[in-house]
C-alpha cells in the first residue's frame, strides 16, 4: 500500500497526534509519502527527534518559491493544457466568482498542481488529505488519483457549504471521521447516497509515552492545567471566571495555561482585572519536555471549550491519570463519560465548571478513582496502536479497490 499524505503544516506542535499516527501506519506497512504546504512551525533545534525525522522525509510546497513552482507548473501546463485550464476554472468556481476570494483559491490551485506533479513523479495514485482538503479537491479534479480525507472538526462543520463539504465527500473514495459526532456532521452535509463512504476511526496515543504521574492527596494549591491555542473557541476566559469563583469560595487554586494565540493579551488583562493574576500562569507555547513537566505537576486537567474535534490533550492527560474536566460538546462525551472516567460541565458556565473542580478538590478518593478510570478508558478505546490497526484496515480496503480498478482499466486498454 502506497499513498501520499497531504498536510497543511508538518510537523506542527498542535498536530502531535497526527504525526504519531502517520508513523504508526508506516510501522504497520503503509508506505506513506508526506507532503506539506508549509514547513515545520518551529526552528529545527526546537523539534523532537521524531519531528526532525518527519521534516527530512517531507516534501514542502510553499518554500519552493516562484522559481521552484514554475519548474512544476510549466512542464505540466504544456503536457496537459486542458486540465490546467480546468483547474483554474474550478478554483474560480469554488471562489464563487468572488474577486476577493479568487486569489486564495488560485493559490490552492498552484499548490495542487505542484503536489500532483510530485505524486506523478513517484507513481503515487492515492492522496490522503489532512487539514488541506480544498487543495486536495482541486488536485483530485485535475489528476488521475484517488482521494480520501480525514475531517477533524469543528471548523468545517460551522459552514459546510462555504467549506465545500458536500463536494469534497462526493470527490473522495472515503472520508475518515475522528468521532461519531464528526461522522454525523458529515452525513448531514451530503446526500445519503454517500454515507457509505464515511468511516469512523478514532485517533489515539501511546499510553507508554504518557505514564501515570504522581498522585497528591492534599495539594496546596490545587494545580489545574489547560493546554491549547489561546482563542475564543477554546474559552480560556471562562476558565478565568471559574478561578475567580473558586477563589471567592475559599479554594486555593492555580491555573496553568499552555499555548499561544490571539487571546494572550486579553487573558493577561482579564486576570489583572479580576485580581487573580497570582493564580494564573500563562506559559505560551511549550516544547514537549516542558509540557511533560506541566502534566506531572497537574492535579486536574480542565477544558472549557465551546467546540472541539476530539482533543488529544485530554487523551494524554487521562493516560497520565490526571482527572479531567471538560465541557459536554461535540465528540468529547465519546471520550469522557461523566462521573466515570472524567467530569463534564455545560459550556459557557464558569460556575458549573468551578463546581466540578470543587468536587475533585473536596474528594481526594473521587479524584484518584476518576484519574485511574481515565487511563483505563484510553487503554481500551484510544490506544494508538489499536486504532492505527483499524485505520490501516480501512486504507487497505480502499487502496486495494483502487488498485483493482486501475488494473482492470489497464487490461481493457490492452
Amino acid at each position: 500500500m502506497r499513498a501520499a499524505f497531504l498536510l497543511s503544516h508538518h510537523p506542527a506542535i498542535n498536530h502531535a497526534l497526527l504525526l504519531r499516527e502517520i508513523r504508526e501506519l508506516r510501522a504497520l506497512g503503509i508506505e506513506i509519502h508526506t507532503v506539506s504546504l508549509r514547513p515545520a512551525d518551529r526552528p529545527v533545534e526546537q523539534l523532537t527527534a521524531e519531528e526532525r525525522d518527519e521534516q527530512q522525509r517531507t516534501f514542502y510546497v510553499n518554500p519552493l518559491g516562484l522559481g521552484g513552482a514554475c519548474r512544476y507548473h510549466l512542464p505540466w501546463l504544456f503536457r496537459h493544457p486542458a486540465r490546467y485550464a480546468r483547474g483554474i476554472q474550478q478554483a474560480i468556481v469554488l471562489a464563487g466568482w468572488n474577486l476577493a476570494k479568487t486569489p486564495r483559491l488560485l493559490a490552492y490551485f498552484a499548490q495542487a498542481v505542484i503536489t500532483g506533479v510530485w505524486m506523478e513523479q513517484r507513481g503515487l495514485k492515492h492522496v490522503h488529505v489532512q487539514y488541506s482538503s480544498t487543495v486536495g479537491l482541486l488536485l483530485r479534479r485535475m489528476f488521475d488519483v484517488d482521494m480520501s480525507i480525514s475531517f477533524h472538526g469543528p471548523d468545517e462543520f460551522n459552514d459546510p457549504a462555504g467549506f465545500w463539504l458536500k463536494e469534497k465527500i462526493e470527490a473522495s473514495q472515503f472520508v475518515r471521521a475522528i468521532s461519531y459526532y464528526s461522522g454525523s456532521q458529515l452525513m448531514k452535509a451530503c446526500d445519503p447516497r454517500h454515507w457509505h463512504k464515511i468511516e469512523v476511526a478514532y485517533m489515539g496515543i501511546d499510553p507508554e509515552a504518557f505514564r501515570a504521574r504522581p498522585y497528591r492527596a492534599n495539594p496546596q494549591p490545587f494545580e489545574m492545567l489547560c493546554v491549547g491555542r489561546l482563542a475564543p473557541v477554546k474559552a480560556q476566559h471562562i476558565l478565568l471566571e471559574s478561578v475567580e469563583f473558586l477563589r471567592s469560595a475559599g479554594r486555593k487554586v492555580r491555573l496553568h495555561l499552555a499555548g499561544g494565540g490571539p487571546d494572550l493579551e486579553s487573558l493577561k488583562q482579564a486576570a489583572r482585572q479580576k485580581g487573580i493574576e497570582d493564580a494564573v500562569v500563562l506559559h505560551g507555547w511549550v516544547v514537549q519536555t516542558q509540557l511533560d513537566a506541566l502534566y506531572s505537576s497537574a492535579d486536574a486537567f480542565v477544558l472549557a471549550s465551546f467546540a472541539e474535534g476530539l482533543p488529544g490533550v485530554l487523551m494524554e492527560a487521562m493516560a497520565m491519570e490526571i482527572p479531567c474536566i471538560s465541557t459536554w460538546i461535540t465528540g468529547v462525551p465519546e471520550l469522557i463519560r461523566d462521573g466515570i472516567d472524567g467530569l463534564l460541565a455545560p459550556p459557557a458556565d464558569p460556575e458549573g465548571l468551578a463546581r466540578k473542580v470543587m468536587l475533585l478538590i473536596d474528594d481526594p478518593k473521587l479524584r484518584q478513582r476518576i484519574g485511574e478510570a481515565g487511563r483505563t478508558r484510553v487503554m481500551e478505546h484510544f490506544h494508538l496502536r489499536r486504532n492505527a490497526v483499524h485505520l490501516s484496515k480501512i486504507f487497505s480496503k480502499y487502496l486495494d479497490q483502487g488498485a483493482a480498478s486501475a488494473e482492470s482499466g489497464n487490461l481493457k486498454d490492452k
